[in-house]
């Protein structure tokens, strides 16, 4: 394996180990809901429609695991937990960011690949392409 080819599998390794913590339903948006600044669990939880409680405490949980937010506990009665991002929060945000813009500059051709792939005649052996029920709701 050449030296070029082993640097770029790692870093490909090391961003898949990431986008595992990173990449489920939640996590991507707790991280841009702080964008502003700290907030609430409840804020939090408000500003992400759909959230359940949990999701949301799993979300905050392993970002916070992995250095992405701080947690602060506010001794008041009731105690108040706050968010923030941690300088690699923000990092990893600028990053996020750089890859939504990728993403939605590049949609089009995206979509027109998905339609050429979905318009070929199928292989004998490889059955045709089927979109499943949640692609389908995001194409």
């Amino acid at each position: 394996m050449s030296a070029r080819r082993s640097e770029v599998r790692e870093e490909c390794l090391a961003g898949q180990r990431v986008l595992r913590r990173i990449a489920d339903k939640w996590s991507c948006l707790v991280v841009a809901s702080l964008v502003d600044g700290t907030m609430h669990f409840n804020q939090l939880r408000r500003s992400l429609k759909g959230i359940s409680q949990w999701s949301l405490t799993r979300a905050v949980r392993g970002l916070e695991r992995e250095g992405m937010l701080n947690r602060m506990v506010v001794p008041t009665c009731p105690p108040r937990v706050d968010y923030e991002l941690t300088e690699l929060g923000w990092s990893l945000l600028e990053q996020l960011r750089a890859l939504g813009a990728w993403a939605l500059k590049q949609e089009p051709a995206i979509r027109q690949a998905r339609e050429r792939f979905d318009g070929r005649p199928s292989s004998p052996g490889f059955p045709r392409h089927r979109r499943s029920r949640v692609a389908s709701r995001f194409a």
